[in-house]
């Protein structure tokens, strides 16, 4: 694992957890939903350049996407 995807996975998990605790669902669930979103597709494209921008930032983006 590189840096850039070492950072996408961290960012993840750090979003996930913020789904969580804002929507009281288990860990499981709040990765469906992530893994479901645009901002995730757009996360996980190097190119987006996303992965250098913070968590809170990105859940963000999320939860306007709703």
């Amino acid at each position: 694992m590189d840096k850039v995807d070492w950072l996408i996975d961290s960012l993840t998990k750090q979003i996930a957890e913020f789904i969580v605790e804002d929507e009281k669902i288990e860990y499981d669930e709040a990765l469906r939903k992530l893994y479901s979103s645009q901002i995730f597709a757009k996360l996980t494209d190097k190119e987006t350049y996303l992965y250098r921008e913070g968590a809170a930032y990105l859940y963000q983006y999320y939860l306007e996407e709703k």
